[in-house]
């Protein structure tokens, strides 16, 4: 299992892709799963900065919240 600390839009991105890819799936499989387009998981995982994104950033850092993300790894996780 993997743990990691999200303090900045590329933490997100790369927990997501590496959750991503420990599932054995594409971005578009992701992206049908939750009906978005392709392009939106691409740039999640290039960590594309939104405002939604930096200011829930700036509240959790304010208030003393810290955010993590916890995946199977790749031997852990079932595969598709």
């Amino acid at each position: 299992m993997t743990r990691t600390s999200l303090r900045v839009p590329a933490d997100f991105g790369l927990a997501l892709q590496q959750a991503r890819l420990a599932r054995g799936m594409t971005q578009a499989d992701l992206a049908g799963e939750v009906d978005v387009p392709q392009s939106t998981i691409s740039e999640i995982e290039a960590g594309k900065s939104t405002i939604f994104m930096r200011r829930l950033l700036d509240l959790m850092q304010a208030t003393g919240v810290e955010l993590t993300a916890t995946w199977e790894d790749e031997a852990d996780a079932p595969r598709r």
